[in-house]
């Protein structure tokens, strides 16, 4: 689940795509055509910045990669609702983030905090 755009949204997207997972993007406007091409399923909220929120509660961890503010907002709102956060890349030191070398190992990461 990304937010459904471009950037690491669409290469987390691609990367979920081709290890044969279901690719859901929770898109900031109406607009279907704004998906990447790799989503599946498509779900356009209008929300604009705040479907972060969703963005934040729909998973079972929230793998985070370095970005801007909905970023932030979305580690935060992560946290907040006490979703395991695993960063990569991030410019960012926050208390109750679990840091990850690489892509791999903050996969591997998600996996066992969602197996508990």
């Amino acid at each position: 689940m990304t937010g459904g755009l471009g950037g690491v949204m669409e290469e987390a997207s691609r990367g979920a795509k081709e290890a044969g997972g279901l690719v859901v993007g929770i898109l900031p406007s109406y607009e279907h055509s704004h998906a990447n091409p790799f989503v599946d399923i498509i779900i356009p909220t209008g929300l604009n910045r705040a479907r972060n929120v969703v963005v934040a509660a729909s998973g079972n961890a929230v793998i985070a990669i370095n970005g801007s503010y909905g970023t932030l907002s979305e580690i935060a709102l992560a946290l907040n609702i006490g979703r395991p956060v695993i960063g990569l890349l991030l410019d960012w030191e926050l208390p109750g983030i679990q840091m990850a070398s690489t892509p791999e190992e903050a996969v591997e990461w998600a996996f066992q905090v969602i197996e508990r």
